[in-house]
């Protein structure tokens, strides 16, 4: 009986760690225990997708640099304008695809691991569980935000950073070189990152109120679409300040630096008044211009040197609007029953 207890005892172990699969082994490590390890646990789908999709989409924008190199070097394609459009044969259609799957990409986020992340306990019932073991509340809510959180800005920063390495040696002639409304200046820098944050945090602020999950997905969806729409057309342009390029009336121009994104055209006076671009355009005789005093021409525009200053100050306004509202969810957390 002695030597059976003794054969039967390591069997059980080897049981045990094969049950508990290959999460068990960081949590013998001591990379994960405790709640990190239980909300890895709960989530380990999720994540495990989003560190898989991060591998694979760097691994791709590494191929396409690749390419793009390569076409850079070849010295056969004659002048500026014949190198532009044939890049624009050749790869525009693949980095408007890497676009799109970057910009909705905190939405995606948002929606499939913010929304979820506490909602889901609502639902399953394990929060009630949860908050009766020894963890308080608050020790329990920061590891639930903690490490998914941390994954999502990880993996975005990562993807941020290789796009823009693929993306900068082309940034003259990719999309006709208009890096503000093209969507890469949210898919580069600090600003996809913070994005996401915010939307993630969003999301999990969702789920908390309204307890359900399809309902919290659902609502962070829509908050997401209208955001985009608001932070492209009505905050991005207001993140510089906006350069001129004054030219006679009746002259060439305006001769812009490369990169440069054209914002808006005027007519202006000496002193620098500014009247609309159509603003006596149907005078045939100068008497109209003569009247108002026009006689420049005025284009606005951001450079490209001003881009990263830009993204930056955008970003520390989503992080601002994001350290609001994980403010109200610890919050709401600490105050009122989840």
């Amino acid at each position: 009986m002695s030597g059976t207890t003794q054969t039967a005892s390591p069997s059980r172990t080897e049981g045990d760690d094969r049950g508990a699969g290959p999460d068990a082994g960081p949590a013998r490590r001591g990379l994960l225990h405790g709640l990190p390890w239980l909300v890895w646990r709960r989530h380990r789908a999720a994540l495990r997708l989003g560190l898989l999709l991060t591998v694979v989409a760097c691994a791709v924008f590494a191929y396409q640099r690749m390419g793009i190199m390569d076409f850079l070097g070849d010295k056969s394609l004659g002048t500026y304008g014949q190198r532009t459009e044939e890049f624009q044969k050749r790869f525009s259609s693949t980095l408007r695809s890497d676009l799109a799957f970057l910009t909705l990409l905190p939405g995606i986020i948002g929606v499939f691991l913010g929304a979820p992340l506490i909602a889901g306990e609502h639902e399953h019932g394990t929060l009630k569980l949860v908050t009766t073991q020894s963890a308080s509340r608050g020790r329990w809510l920061t590891a639930t935000l903690a490490l998914p959180l941390a994954v999502a800005v990880a993996c975005t920063t990562l993807l941020s950073v290789v796009f823009h390495w693929m993306w900068a040696p082309v940034h003259e002639i990719a999309f006709s070189g208009d890096w503000l409304d093209s969507g890469t200046f949210e898919s580069t820098g600090a600003v996809l990152p913070a994005l996401t944050l915010f939307i993630t945090v969003c999301g999990i602020a969702f789920g908390m109120l309204v307890k359900r999950v399809v309902t919290a997905m659902a609502l962070t969806a829509v908050f997401a679409t209208v955001f985009s729409v608001i932070w492209s057309e009505r905050i991005v342009h207001r993140l510089g300040t906006l350069r001129n390029a004054v030219y006679p009336y009746d002259g060439d121009g305006p001769d812009l630096p490369r990169g440069s994104v054209r914002i808006d055209d005027w007519v202006s006076t000496a002193g620098g008044k500014l009247f609309g671009f159509s603003t006596c355009n149907d005078d045939e005789t100068g008497a109209c211009r003569a009247k108002l005093g026009i006689v420049n021409r005025v284009t606005q525009y951001f450079d490209y040197g001003q881009m990263t200053g830009m993204q930056w100050l955008g970003a520390g306004i989503l992080l601002a609007l994001t350290v609001a509202v994980l403010a109200f969810v610890i919050w709401r957390a600490r105050r009122r029953p989840l």
